[in-house]
């Protein structure tokens, strides 16, 4: 049997042939591509693409595949007393990235954000020995079964003293983000793109369908806010390159979602445009 991955979203299946389907992007929150589906192979991503690395802030670093490969989402690693957590996944997982990961002290936990990045879960899970957390409500996803996966269903749960995952629904129904509380006592989310990091990176959104452009209803984004209230949040870091908030997240994630709420549901906005000029 070979593991194929699929070129447009990364999910990873085992079969003896390219399979003619990939179950993720023919869900309406990802896209078949108008080429057709297409698929590469483990070693094949390996001989054409590596991985770098990027220093985020102390204790938690960043790796990307380049070129792109699929969503081109970037994985994140958080280094903590308790272990290392591998945030959200990426395709490749070659010689010098295990080598990297190894020298850096392995992994005690993989968690993941939805079914978009699940990616080659398995194989990082496998190579390192580590439990995968998911939420139970996005079970149906799962494309490749893993005795490393660890399914969970309660509002929160925590992997240690400082880092915890939440369970914020809206992009998907088991939508999770991480919170940690870092070494400066600032409260840090790692969002996936559950919440979306805007690129003036003072706002965020929250989305069904990024590459198709459906919204999520007012409800679901009152929840989302509602669920991550309670969580002190200072700095958020996205699913991609440079989804950066430095500061005041929580504030940023309450405004937004108010004027989304707002925008969707036709209720009056200030227009910067219409706005009094300063006396």
């Amino acid at each position: 049997m070979t593991v194929f991955l699929c070129c447009a979203c990364g999910t990873s299946y085992e079969a003896e042939t390219a399979p003619r389907r990939c179950r993720v992007c023919e869900d309406e929150r990802q896209y078949v591509p108008a080429s057709g589906q297409a698929w590469t192979t483990r070693d094949a991503l390996a001989q054409s693409h590596r991985n770098s690395w990027q220093q985020i802030e102390p204790g938690l670093l960043a790796i990307q595949t380049v070129p792109a490969f699929a969503i081109n989402q970037r994985a994140l690693l958080l280094q903590t007393p308790s272990g290392n957590i591998l945030w959200d996944s990426i395709g490749l997982l070659d010689e010098a990235t295990w080598r990297l990961v190894s020298a850096l002290g392995g992994l005690s936990a993989i968690a993941i954000s939805h079914p978009h990045y699940y990616t080659t879960m398995q194989d990082w899970a496998s190579a390192f020995d580590a439990p995968i957390y998911l939420h139970a409500a996005d079970e149906a996803w799962i494309c490749r079964p893993s005795d490393h996966i660890r399914l969970w269903d309660e509002d929160a749960l925590a992997l240690s003293d400082r880092v915890t995952l939440v369970h914020a629904g809206g992009h998907f129904a088991g939508g999770t983000v991480l919170h940690w509380t870092a070494d400066d006592g600032a409260g840090v989310l790692l969002a996936g793109d559950i919440v979306q990091v805007t690129p003036g990176a003072d706002r965020v959104s929250f989305m069904w369908s990024y590459p198709n452009m459906i919204p999520l209803s007012a409800p679901e984004v009152t929840d989302v806010a509602e669920r991550l209230s309670a969580w002190p949040i200072e700095r958020i870091y996205g699913a991609f390159s440079g989804q950066n908030v430095r500061s005041g997240g929580q504030e940023i994630i309450s405004r937004s979602a108010k004027a989304y709420v707002d925008r969707i549901t036709g209720r009056p906005a200030t227009d910067p445009a219409q706005a009094p000029a300063d006396p």
